[in-house]
């Protein structure tokens, strides 16, 4: 076995990797970017190299021989599956976990894949393509594959270039379009058209394989809940496959891998019709661990790390297929830096208080800290929260209590989206397929604020100006006292949550934290109480309701009584709420104007600026791009006037900050 393993990787599947290398004895090596200098993975290794990317595959390979790592593991993304660089760590006599430089070549391009394993019987999707393939030959070849039909991209994956033909009118755009997409993702514009499945179920099998020709595999993994081809929950085993068929895909799985001469592990993914469980089609190779494999470590009880670097040293696995024993159901969510109510688009910031679940049958697998910095450089996904249970019900039970009990302050994420997820009827039948999400997006019911909302938030702020005055919230007397403060005034507005302008609302607050008053927008007063459960929790009592609140409060410290501009945010019951403390109201002039303000809606950086400053826009005039994740988004002008500019092409911005404003509005 290896001394040291270098992780060419970063966030929650280096800190996973680096917990196996723990429990082995195997030193630690990580590399890291400068936005990831104090990410919890570099925290966690016993070394930590800094490069300029990780997609510096010279740099990598120079930190490794630097530490004398024996072997590089590449987790999942960025060099995974890569074929040159797993070629050059051969080259370079580092031990590559993974799969031969010759094994991730065929499978990394999907027409070579399903070439080597429809040799083997494996069935495929009727489909045409290749490389030099023309739109006008795949227009005539989709014929005969019939509609609809799905293009896809013969090089990548992640669903870019990827785009569903209802009927031969669709297909010359999107071919197009895929063509473009490809060639700027992958830099390869070669396409493959295939037919496109009723109703499709996302079903693939893990492998695992060693150098001796041992290849087992370890059951199916249900990934049919996705969001525009990515993943969002997935669970093993499926509901919809039986025995049979489960041997069936076993089968078809190990032989896919035999196709390559496979060693280490890697997935094989079919595709599923509701209407025929029997019926499978193979997709694609990942030569790689997967996102996933959390589900499958629960329900077999092996550590799929271990496995890889075991067959890696040249070890047998040491597992027959007999031996693998399936056990209960086990259920994974992706928690990702992102907000549902602002299409999905990735979010950013400082992790203020951090709450994640635990408990029997609790897995999280996480790349959080509390004050960590979460940038938009890299991949939103911040954590994984797995379940285990019995049966399918019972898991699924357990994850969204999980998530309830999961608080991540300080950064929007999609927790309450997963939470909406689960609870559909079609999850709980195990009806779903891989269109529901963006079925059903539309009518998912987030949570809106009441008065309960704006009553616990201005609570928490009367709370924290009480501590701040020299009272302890801890150990608060109760009942009023002689020479309490006057009644402090509130106004409050909902930040974010889907709506463009919140309204502001007034509370009143009066008497102590643990014997307050509290009046929301003039209504009756009702009685309200705060104590202290630990540094970030507190109980919480509003008209003889309680309940648990996890709460973080920003913003300058007490003057005269009031404090503007100050944030509080709180998880309760399952929901992030962010509230923004607004100035007092001030009576305006019969002729003042309101001045229009543009403001970023994701962290990110301007990448062009259109207009000067000083320069007459027109409503809806393009002012600006900012770029995160690889995603640009144009803002406009709300109206007519002069623009204001208060940022330059280059700058970082984070979500919510003013980059424009439009003055002397004329329409």
């Amino acid at each position: 076995m290896f001394t040291s393993v270098l992780i060419a990787n970063r966030g929650e599947i280096a800190c996973r990797i680096i917990g196996t290398l723990r429990r082995l004895g195997i030193r630690s090596v990580a590399v890291y970017t400068e936005v990831d200098a104090a990410a919890r993975h570099v925290l966690m290794a016993d070394e930590a190299v800094g490069v300029s990317s990780y997609l510096s595959i010279d740099e990598v390979l120079a930190a490794a021989e630097r530490t004398g790592a024996a072997a590089i593991h590449p987790g999942y993304g960025f060099l995974a599956e890569n074929h040159q660089f797993a070629a050059r760590c051969e080259q370079a006599g580092v031990v590559f976990i993974g799969p031969s430089s010759e094994a991730i070549r065929v499978m990394g391009d999907k027409i070579a894949a399903k070439a080597a394993v429809g040799a083997r019987n494996v069935p495929t999707v009727p489909g045409a393509g290749g490389p030099g393939m023309s739109d006008e030959q795949l227009i005539a070849a989709a014929e005969g594959v019939g509609y609809p039909l799905l293009i896809k991209p013969s090089a990548g994956g992640g669903g870019k270039g990827m785009h569903v033909v209802a009927s031969a009118d669709e297909l010359a755009p999107a071919l197009a379009a895929a063509r473009r997409e490809a060639a700027s993702s992958f830099g390869d514009d070669t396409l493959l058209i295939e037919r496109y499945l009723a109703s499709p179920r996302h079903i693939e099998v893990q492998v695992m394989a060693d150098a001796h020709g041992n290849v087992i595999h370890l059951g199916e993994r249900d990934c049919t809940l996705q969001r525009r081809h990515q993943k969002v929950i997935e669970e093993a085993p499926s509901a919809i496959i039986s025995a049979q068929t489960r041997e069936r895909l076993g089968e078809a799985a190990r032989e896919t891998a035999r196709s390559v001469a496979y060693s280490g592990a890697g997935t094989v993914e079919f595709i599923v019709s509701n209407d025929a469980p029997d019926e499978f089609f193979f997709m694609e190779m990942n030569t790689r661990l997967q996102v996933e494999h959390p589900v499958t470590e629960a329900i077999t009880g092996l550590d799929l790390v271990e496995l890889q670097l075991r067959a890696a040293a040249g070890e047998k696995l040491g597992i027959e297929q007999s031996d693998v024993v399936f056990t209960g159901h086990a259920i994974e969510a992706r928690v990702y830096a992102e907000d549902p109510m602002a299409r999905f688009l990735p979010t950013g910031g400082r992790v203020q208080v951090l709450r994640e679940p635990a408990g029997a049958g609790v897995r999280v697998d996480s790349a959080l800290l509390p004050g960590l910095r979460v940038s938009s450089d890299y991949d939103p996904m911040l954590a994984k929260v797995i379940a285990w249970a019995p049966d399918r019900d019972a898991a699924i039970a357990l994850l969204r209590r999980s998530l309830d009990e999961t608080a991540v302050l300080g950064v929007t994420t999609n927790l309450e989206f997963l939470q909406l997820l689960l609870a559909l009827p079609q999850v709980a039948a195990a009806t779903m397929d891989t269109e529901l999400i963006g079925r059903e997006l539309g009518s998912l019911e987030f949570a809106r604020a009441d008065d309960s909302v704006f009553a616990t938030a201005a609570l928490l702020l009367f709370a924290e100006r009480w501590a701040a005055s020299g009272d302890s919230l801890w150990s608060m007397p109760t009942g009023w006292r002689l020479g309490d403060p006057a009644p402090l005034r509130f106004r409050l507005a909902v930040d974010g949550r889907g709506d463009d302008a919140p309204a502001a609302h007034t509370v009143t607050v009066s008497g102590t934290p643990d014997a307050a008053i509290v009046s929301v927008d003039g209504a009756e007063p009702v009685p309200a109480s705060v104590t202290g459960i630990d540094d970030d929790t507190v109980f919480l009592s509003v008209a003889g309701i309680g309940t648990p609140v996890v709460r973080w409060v920003s913003g300058g410290t007490a003057s005269g009584g009031t404090v503007s501009h100050s944030i509080v945010e709180f998880a309760r019951g399952g929901v992030t709420w962010r509230l923004r403390e607004l100035p007092p109201e001030r009576r305006l002039s019969a002729d003042a104007v309101a001045v229009p303000t543009i403001s970023s809606p994701m962290p990110g950086s301007v990448v062009a600026v259109l207009v000067a400053s000083g320069d007459h826009v027109d409503a809806d005039q393009p002012l600006l791009i900012v770029e995160a994740m690889k995603m640009e988004h144009v803002l406009t002008a709300p109206s007519a006037g002069i623009a204001r500019l208060d940022t330059a092409i280059g700058d970082h911005v984070e979500r919510g900050q003013l980059l424009a404003t439009i003055e002397g509005v004329t329409g």
